[in-house]
């Protein structure tokens, strides 16, 4: 189980939270981790986030909401480097924010004196998803 790779103690909370990660193919924040899993109160979820974070297992997500969401890391992140500058793909139709790890950021070059550390890059459209349901 991803738990044991990372050497993470088994306890409910953490199972049902990477329950909701893997069934889910778009980005999650707090508060939807919340409404699914209401028999845990908002700090233990928000423990389990940053462990899970700090661990390498989710890489922040962010868009134009303003609120963070949470995604699952590919194999390629680890406890002390995110290998997560991918593009981000926000649905204007059903508002998921989705992790496209085939591409990547693209070399951004700064001016003298300043130093890079990372990138986001939120591309908005229609998902694959919802352009299957208006062409039936």
């Amino acid at each position: 189980m991803l738990l044991k790779t990372y050497n993470l103690r088994l306890t409910e909370c953490r199972k049902d939270v990477i329950g909701v990660f893997m069934e889910q193919h778009h980005a999650v924040s707090q508060p939807d981790l919340e409404l699914r899993l209401n028999h845990y109160d908002r700090v233990t979820l928000y423990r389990t986030l940053t462990t899970f974070l700090n661990k390498g297992i989710i890489h922040k997500v962010l868009d134009d909401t303003g609120l963070t969401k949470y995604a699952l890391c590919s194999g390629h992140c680890t406890e002390h480097h995110h290998a997560d500058e991918h593009v981000h793909f926000k649905c204007i139709k059903c508002e998921n924010t989705i992790c496209i790890d085939a591409v990547s950021v693209p070399a951004i070059t700064l001016p003298d004196g300043f130093t890079y550390l990372d990138a986001n890059l939120l591309v908005r459209g229609i998902c694959k998803i919802c352009q299957a349901k208006n062409n039936h």
